[in-house]
């Protein structure tokens, strides 16, 4: 398999990652036939996947607008992934052109391409680092850098933590972040679940076996377990719903009904 100028060296271009199965789905240009071939295994079962993912786009967008608005200018997004169009740096700085904004992504290749995009950007930068060792991102020069930790930040955890099984505690990693930020901070967060598929169960869980045959097991939780990653937060009107009904700019009825896979939320630190 020929290795594109984009990918970096020393990442297996043979094995399927999360980060570009959901560039894929969102019809961007870097992943590999390995990508391509798990997400179309994973939309037979769940056709609507593409939806899926650009509801979330949608949320992230409304609810970065949401912090603007809040006077919230600093932005932290774990779990960001492959730079795409409406990213977090440009609505933030669309809004508010002295916005900073850190990513952060275990994936070598968002690494990479978000190094290139932001490329001139200097209230933007990026971290390689994991979510289950949250003091490695606190501690990371770009955190420090361009984030005061003692004024608000948005927190954005969109469609990682999913990818988190319980047994590496994703409550604690999240209870430690908060725990760094200063009141009035904001957690923004997406979460799949089986609930509001416009399938069965057993049907959608076919996609959660191809996720789990390519070693990054996807946890579907209840919104009542979803839920509790808001614990420490105070959730903001309309609190946890399925995406396109939070705070939507369009008639939620003229949503595709896979949009409604998975639940959305803002909560506030008091």
């Amino acid at each position: 398999m020929e290795r594109p100028a984009w990918a970096p060296t020393g990442i297996d271009i043979s094995v399927p990652s999360v980060s570009r199965i959901y560039d894929y789905y969102l019809g961007g240009s870097h992943n590999f036939e390995v990508d391509r071939e798990a997400a179309r295994k994973a939309m037979e079962f769940i056709p609507g996947l593409p939806k899926v993912m650009q509801a979330n786009r949608a949320f992230m967008r409304r609810a970065v607008r949401f912090a603007l608005d809040e006077g919230i200018t600093q932005f932290l997004d774990i779990g960001s992934g492959i730079p795409t169009f409406g990213n977090v740096h440009e609505v933030a700085q669309s809004g508010d052109h002295e916005a900073r904004v850190v990513y952060v992504d275990h994936d070598p290749v968002a690494v990479a391409h978000s190094k290139a995009v932001l490329e001139g950007n200097d209230r933007a930068a990026v971290v390689a680092a994991d979510l289950r060792k949250p003091q490695d991102i606190l501690s990371s020069p770009e955190v420090t850098r361009l984030l005061d930790l003692d004024r608000p930040v948005a927190l954005l955890l969109v469609a990682v933590l999913h990818f988190v099984e319980d047994s590496d505690d994703p409550r604690a990693a999240v209870a430690a972040l908060r725990d760094a930020l200063a009141p009035g901070s904001l957690l923004i967060l997406t979460h799949a679940a089986y609930e509001g598929i416009p399938l069965s169960e057993d049907r959608a869980g076919g996609a959660v076996g191809v996720y789990r045959n390519i070693r990054n097991p996807l946890v579907m939780r209840t919104s009542e377990e979803i839920a509790t990653f808001f614990d420490g937060f105070e959730l903001v009107a309309p609190g946890l719903v399925q995406m396109p009904m939070w705070r939507p700019e369009n008639s939620p009825e003229q949503e595709d009904p896979y949009a409604f896979s998975g639940f959305a939320g803002v909560g506030r630190i008091a």
